[in-house]
Protein backbone atom coordinates (compact mmCIF):
# COMPACT_ATOMS: atom_id res chain seq x y z
CA UNK A 1 0.00 0.00 0.00
CA UNK A 2 0.97 3.63 -0.44
CA UNK A 3 0.57 5.60 2.79
CA UNK A 4 0.62 9.39 3.14
CA UNK A 5 2.71 10.80 5.93
CA UNK A 6 -0.23 12.57 7.56
CA UNK A 7 -2.08 9.22 7.81
CA UNK A 8 0.78 7.30 9.42
CA UNK A 9 -0.19 7.95 13.06
CA UNK A 10 -3.74 6.67 12.56
CA UNK A 11 -2.44 3.65 10.63
CA UNK A 12 -0.07 2.70 13.46
CA UNK A 13 -3.00 2.42 15.86
CA UNK A 14 -4.18 -0.64 13.89
CA UNK A 15 -2.51 -3.80 12.65
CA UNK A 16 1.09 -3.38 11.58
CA UNK A 17 2.33 -4.41 8.15
CA UNK A 18 5.15 -6.88 7.59
CA UNK A 19 7.35 -4.23 5.97
CA UNK A 20 7.61 -0.44 5.78
CA UNK A 21 9.60 1.82 3.49
CA UNK A 22 9.93 5.41 4.72
CA UNK A 23 11.49 7.94 2.37
CA UNK A 24 11.62 11.67 1.70
CA UNK A 25 13.96 14.57 1.09
CA UNK A 26 13.64 16.07 4.58
CA UNK A 27 15.67 14.11 7.18
CA UNK A 28 13.51 15.37 10.06
CA UNK A 29 10.32 13.90 8.61
CA UNK A 30 11.98 10.56 7.82
CA UNK A 31 13.48 10.36 11.32
CA UNK A 32 10.16 11.13 13.03
CA UNK A 33 8.16 8.68 10.90
CA UNK A 34 10.69 5.91 11.48
CA UNK A 35 10.66 6.62 15.24
CA UNK A 36 6.85 6.34 15.24
CA UNK A 37 7.01 2.95 13.51
CA UNK A 38 9.69 1.71 15.94
CA UNK A 39 7.57 2.80 18.91
CA UNK A 40 4.49 1.08 17.49
CA UNK A 41 6.51 -2.08 16.88
CA UNK A 42 7.74 -2.12 20.49
CA UNK A 43 4.15 -1.82 21.71
CA UNK A 44 3.27 -4.89 19.61
CA UNK A 45 6.03 -7.06 21.09
CA UNK A 46 8.89 -6.48 18.66
CA UNK A 47 11.34 -6.24 21.53
CA UNK A 48 14.47 -7.23 19.61
CA UNK A 49 16.00 -4.86 17.06
CA UNK A 50 18.85 -5.20 14.59
CA UNK A 51 20.22 -2.25 12.61
CA UNK A 52 21.65 -2.86 9.13
CA UNK A 53 23.25 -0.10 7.06
CA UNK A 54 23.51 -0.84 3.35
CA UNK A 55 26.63 1.08 2.39
CA UNK A 56 29.20 0.05 -0.23
CA UNK A 57 30.20 -3.60 0.27
CA UNK A 58 27.10 -4.48 2.30
CA UNK A 59 26.32 -8.19 2.27
CA UNK A 60 22.62 -8.54 1.50
CA UNK A 61 22.63 -12.03 2.99
CA UNK A 62 22.67 -10.21 6.33
CA UNK A 63 19.01 -9.36 5.71
CA UNK A 64 18.09 -13.05 5.67
CA UNK A 65 20.32 -13.77 8.68
CA UNK A 66 18.64 -10.98 10.65
CA UNK A 67 15.19 -12.40 9.93
CA UNK A 68 16.28 -15.90 10.88
CA UNK A 69 18.34 -15.21 14.00
CA UNK A 70 15.68 -14.60 16.64
CA UNK A 71 16.66 -14.45 20.29
CA UNK A 72 15.37 -17.15 22.62
CA UNK A 73 14.84 -14.54 25.35
CA UNK A 74 13.22 -11.77 23.34
CA UNK A 75 10.03 -11.36 21.40
CA UNK A 76 9.77 -10.67 17.73
CA UNK A 77 12.40 -8.63 15.88
CA UNK A 78 12.43 -5.27 14.14
CA UNK A 79 14.93 -5.24 11.25
CA UNK A 80 16.01 -1.62 10.87
CA UNK A 81 17.50 -1.40 7.36
CA UNK A 82 19.00 1.95 6.34
CA UNK A 83 20.00 2.71 2.75
CA UNK A 84 21.85 6.05 2.86
CA UNK A 85 22.23 6.55 -0.89
CA UNK A 86 18.66 5.46 -1.82
CA UNK A 87 20.06 2.91 -4.28
CA UNK A 88 19.96 -0.73 -3.16
CA UNK A 89 21.68 -1.81 -6.37
CA UNK A 90 21.09 -5.04 -8.24
CA UNK A 91 21.83 -7.34 -5.30
CA UNK A 92 19.78 -5.24 -2.90
CA UNK A 93 16.85 -5.05 -5.29
CA UNK A 94 16.83 -8.83 -5.66
CA UNK A 95 17.18 -9.35 -1.90
CA UNK A 96 14.32 -6.99 -1.05
CA UNK A 97 12.03 -8.58 -3.62
CA UNK A 98 12.85 -12.06 -2.37
CA UNK A 99 12.32 -11.07 1.27
CA UNK A 100 9.00 -9.35 0.51
CA UNK A 101 7.77 -12.43 -1.35
CA UNK A 102 8.13 -14.44 1.89
CA UNK A 103 8.42 -12.01 4.84
CA UNK A 104 9.25 -13.50 8.21
CA UNK A 105 6.13 -13.81 10.41
CA UNK A 106 8.26 -12.98 13.45
CA UNK A 107 9.98 -9.91 12.06
CA UNK A 108 9.03 -6.44 10.90
CA UNK A 109 11.21 -4.85 8.22
CA UNK A 110 11.68 -1.06 8.35
CA UNK A 111 13.59 0.47 5.42
CA UNK A 112 14.56 4.16 5.52
CA UNK A 113 16.21 6.24 2.80
CA UNK A 114 16.50 9.77 1.42
CA UNK A 115 16.62 11.15 -2.10
CA UNK A 116 14.34 8.68 -3.87
CA UNK A 117 13.54 9.81 -7.41
CA UNK A 118 10.64 8.97 -9.74
CA UNK A 119 12.52 6.06 -11.32
CA UNK A 120 13.01 4.41 -7.93
CA UNK A 121 9.30 4.85 -7.18
CA UNK A 122 8.49 2.70 -10.23
CA UNK A 123 11.14 0.06 -9.46
CA UNK A 124 10.37 -3.60 -8.84
CA UNK A 125 11.90 -3.56 -5.36
CA UNK A 126 9.74 -0.62 -4.24
CA UNK A 127 6.63 -2.24 -5.69
CA UNK A 128 7.53 -5.38 -3.74
CA UNK A 129 7.74 -3.40 -0.49
CA UNK A 130 4.39 -1.75 -1.23
CA UNK A 131 2.81 -5.15 -1.89
CA UNK A 132 4.22 -6.70 1.29
CA UNK A 133 3.53 -3.71 3.51
CA UNK A 134 3.45 0.07 3.18
CA UNK A 135 5.50 2.73 1.41
CA UNK A 136 5.42 6.07 3.24
CA UNK A 137 6.47 9.05 1.12
CA UNK A 138 7.05 12.15 3.24
CA UNK A 139 6.64 15.52 1.55
CA UNK A 140 7.85 18.72 3.22
CA UNK A 141 5.29 21.49 3.62
CA UNK A 142 5.17 23.94 0.72
CA UNK A 143 6.44 27.42 1.45
CA UNK A 144 2.87 28.71 1.62
CA UNK A 145 2.06 26.06 4.27
CA UNK A 146 5.21 26.45 6.36
CA UNK A 147 3.61 28.86 8.85
CA UNK A 148 0.78 26.36 9.44
CA UNK A 149 3.33 23.58 9.97
CA UNK A 150 5.20 25.72 12.50
CA UNK A 151 1.93 26.58 14.30
CA UNK A 152 1.18 22.87 14.61
CA UNK A 153 4.60 22.20 16.12
CA UNK A 154 4.13 25.01 18.62
CA UNK A 155 0.75 23.55 19.65
CA UNK A 156 2.49 20.28 20.52
CA UNK A 157 4.42 22.14 23.22
CA UNK A 158 1.36 24.23 24.19
CA UNK A 159 2.61 27.46 22.68
CA UNK A 160 1.28 29.73 19.94
CA UNK A 161 2.24 32.74 17.86
CA UNK A 162 0.34 35.27 15.79
CA UNK A 163 0.55 35.49 12.00
CA UNK A 164 3.46 37.89 12.04
CA UNK A 165 5.44 35.74 14.45
CA UNK A 166 4.83 32.59 12.42
CA UNK A 167 5.91 34.36 9.24
CA UNK A 168 9.07 35.61 10.97
CA UNK A 169 10.04 32.05 11.91
CA UNK A 170 9.15 30.69 8.47
CA UNK A 171 11.34 33.20 6.64
CA UNK A 172 14.33 32.30 8.77
CA UNK A 173 14.05 28.52 8.56
CA UNK A 174 12.95 28.28 4.92
CA UNK A 175 14.09 25.01 3.36
CA UNK A 176 15.51 23.59 6.60
CA UNK A 177 12.89 21.71 8.62
CA UNK A 178 15.46 20.20 10.98
CA UNK A 179 16.62 23.69 11.94
CA UNK A 180 12.97 24.77 12.24
CA UNK A 181 12.34 21.90 14.64
CA UNK A 182 15.34 22.93 16.75
CA UNK A 183 14.27 26.58 16.86
CA UNK A 184 10.73 25.60 17.91
CA UNK A 185 12.08 23.39 20.69
CA UNK A 186 14.27 26.27 21.82
CA UNK A 187 11.19 28.49 22.14
CA UNK A 188 9.69 25.80 24.38
CA UNK A 189 12.73 25.87 26.63
CA UNK A 190 13.09 29.65 26.81
CA UNK A 191 9.47 30.70 27.31
CA UNK A 192 6.45 29.49 29.30
CA UNK A 193 3.32 27.91 27.86
CA UNK A 194 0.91 30.14 25.99
CA UNK A 195 1.18 32.86 23.38
CA UNK A 196 4.62 34.04 22.25
CA UNK A 197 5.18 37.68 21.40
CA UNK A 198 6.98 38.76 18.23
CA UNK A 199 9.73 40.26 20.42
CA UNK A 200 10.31 36.91 22.15
CA UNK A 201 10.48 35.13 18.81
CA UNK A 202 12.90 37.68 17.35
CA UNK A 203 15.16 37.38 20.37
CA UNK A 204 15.28 33.59 20.16
CA UNK A 205 15.13 32.51 16.53
CA UNK A 206 18.30 32.49 14.47
CA UNK A 207 18.48 33.02 10.72
CA UNK A 208 18.96 29.39 9.71
CA UNK A 209 17.39 29.40 6.26
CA UNK A 210 19.02 27.04 3.78
CA UNK A 211 18.90 28.83 0.47
CA UNK A 212 19.26 26.60 -2.56
CA UNK A 213 19.19 26.83 -6.33
CA UNK A 214 15.86 25.00 -6.61
CA UNK A 215 14.27 27.63 -4.38
CA UNK A 216 15.77 30.35 -6.56
CA UNK A 217 14.32 28.83 -9.72
CA UNK A 218 10.92 28.36 -8.12
CA UNK A 219 10.77 31.96 -6.85
CA UNK A 220 11.78 33.35 -10.25
CA UNK A 221 9.20 31.32 -12.17
CA UNK A 222 6.47 31.99 -9.60
CA UNK A 223 7.07 35.73 -9.76
CA UNK A 224 7.74 35.87 -6.00
CA UNK A 225 9.92 38.99 -5.89
CA UNK A 226 10.44 38.99 -2.12
CA UNK A 227 11.54 35.36 -2.00
CA UNK A 228 13.69 35.81 -5.13
CA UNK A 229 15.59 38.71 -3.61
CA UNK A 230 15.93 37.00 -0.23
CA UNK A 231 17.21 33.80 -1.83
CA UNK A 232 19.79 35.58 -3.97
CA UNK A 233 20.99 37.49 -0.91
CA UNK A 234 21.24 34.23 1.03
CA UNK A 235 23.14 32.45 -1.75
CA UNK A 236 25.59 35.34 -1.97
CA UNK A 237 26.17 35.35 1.78
CA UNK A 238 26.63 31.56 1.80
CA UNK A 239 29.28 31.82 -0.93
CA UNK A 240 27.43 29.93 -3.65
CA UNK A 241 29.43 29.68 -6.89
CA UNK A 242 28.18 32.29 -9.41
CA UNK A 243 28.49 29.79 -12.26
CA UNK A 244 25.99 27.49 -10.55
CA UNK A 245 23.58 30.36 -9.91
CA UNK A 246 23.84 31.41 -13.56
CA UNK A 247 23.27 27.82 -14.69
CA UNK A 248 20.11 27.50 -12.56
CA UNK A 249 18.63 30.78 -13.78
CA UNK A 250 19.67 30.27 -17.41
CA UNK A 251 18.05 26.84 -17.56
CA UNK A 252 14.66 28.33 -16.78
CA UNK A 253 15.14 31.29 -19.12
CA UNK A 254 16.21 28.96 -21.93
CA UNK A 255 13.16 26.76 -21.33
CA UNK A 256 10.82 29.76 -21.57
CA UNK A 257 12.49 30.96 -24.77
CA UNK A 258 12.41 27.47 -26.31
CA UNK A 259 8.70 26.97 -25.58
CA UNK A 260 7.77 30.43 -26.87
CA UNK A 261 9.65 29.66 -30.10
CA UNK A 262 7.62 26.46 -30.47
CA UNK A 263 4.35 28.23 -29.71
CA UNK A 264 5.14 30.78 -32.42
CA UNK A 265 5.36 27.83 -34.79
CA UNK A 266 1.91 26.66 -33.64
CA UNK A 267 3.18 23.58 -31.82
CA UNK A 268 0.99 22.32 -28.94
CA UNK A 269 2.05 23.40 -25.46
CA UNK A 270 1.86 19.89 -23.97
CA UNK A 271 4.29 18.58 -26.60
CA UNK A 272 6.66 21.49 -26.04
CA UNK A 273 6.63 20.91 -22.27
CA UNK A 274 7.44 17.25 -22.82
CA UNK A 275 10.28 18.06 -25.22
CA UNK A 276 11.68 20.55 -22.70
CA UNK A 277 11.50 17.86 -19.99
CA UNK A 278 9.15 19.91 -17.82
CA UNK A 279 7.35 17.54 -15.44
CA UNK A 280 5.25 17.56 -12.28
CA UNK A 281 4.90 20.70 -10.19
CA UNK A 282 7.36 22.56 -12.44
CA UNK A 283 4.77 22.49 -15.24
CA UNK A 284 2.46 24.85 -13.36
CA UNK A 285 5.36 27.22 -12.64
CA UNK A 286 6.47 27.27 -16.29
CA UNK A 287 2.91 27.79 -17.54
CA UNK A 288 2.45 30.71 -15.16
CA UNK A 289 5.76 32.26 -16.25
CA UNK A 290 4.84 31.86 -19.94
CA UNK A 291 1.79 34.06 -19.38
CA UNK A 292 3.96 36.73 -17.76
CA UNK A 293 7.06 36.53 -19.98
CA UNK A 294 6.63 36.71 -23.74
CA UNK A 295 9.10 35.42 -26.32
CA UNK A 296 10.83 38.77 -26.83
CA UNK A 297 11.38 39.17 -23.09
CA UNK A 298 12.72 35.61 -22.75
CA UNK A 299 15.17 36.16 -25.62
CA UNK A 300 16.39 39.42 -24.04
CA UNK A 301 16.90 37.54 -20.75
CA UNK A 302 19.06 34.97 -22.57
CA UNK A 303 21.22 37.79 -23.92
CA UNK A 304 21.47 39.18 -20.38
CA UNK A 305 22.55 35.75 -19.07
CA UNK A 306 25.28 35.60 -21.73
CA UNK A 307 26.56 38.98 -20.56
CA UNK A 308 26.68 37.73 -16.94
CA UNK A 309 28.65 34.70 -18.14
CA UNK A 310 31.28 37.04 -19.60
CA UNK A 311 31.43 38.91 -16.28
CA UNK A 312 32.03 35.68 -14.36
CA UNK A 313 34.85 34.78 -16.76
CA UNK A 314 36.43 38.22 -16.38
CA UNK A 315 35.66 39.27 -19.95
CA UNK A 316 33.29 42.09 -18.94
CA UNK A 317 33.02 44.43 -15.96
CA UNK A 318 30.14 44.70 -13.52
CA UNK A 319 28.72 43.32 -10.25
CA UNK A 320 27.64 39.73 -10.96
CA UNK A 321 25.19 39.52 -8.05
CA UNK A 322 23.51 42.79 -8.99
CA UNK A 323 23.08 41.39 -12.49
CA UNK A 324 21.59 38.20 -11.07
CA UNK A 325 18.99 40.34 -9.31
CA UNK A 326 18.21 42.23 -12.50
CA UNK A 327 17.93 39.00 -14.49
CA UNK A 328 15.65 37.43 -11.87
CA UNK A 329 13.42 40.50 -11.69
CA UNK A 330 13.23 40.59 -15.50
CA UNK A 331 11.57 37.13 -15.40
CA UNK A 332 9.68 37.45 -12.11
CA UNK A 333 8.15 40.90 -12.47
CA UNK A 334 4.81 41.46 -14.16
Amino acid sequence: MQLKGENLAAHLEGKLQAAYLVHGDEPLLVIEAADAIRAAARRRGFDDREVLTAIAGFNWNDLYHAAGSLSLFAGRKLIDLRIPNAKPGRDGSAALQEYCARPSPDALLLVTMHGVDWRDEKSAWMNALAAAGAVVKLLPPALADLSTWIAGRLRRQQQSANTEGLRFIAERVEGNLLAAHQEILKLGVLYPLGALSLEQIRDAVLNVARYDLDGLREAMLAGDLVRLTRTLDGLQQEGEAPLLVLWAMSEEVRTLAQIHFGLAGRQPLDLLLKEARVWGARQALIKGALKRVDGKRATAALTHAARIDRMIKGLASGDVWDEFRRLGLHIAAL
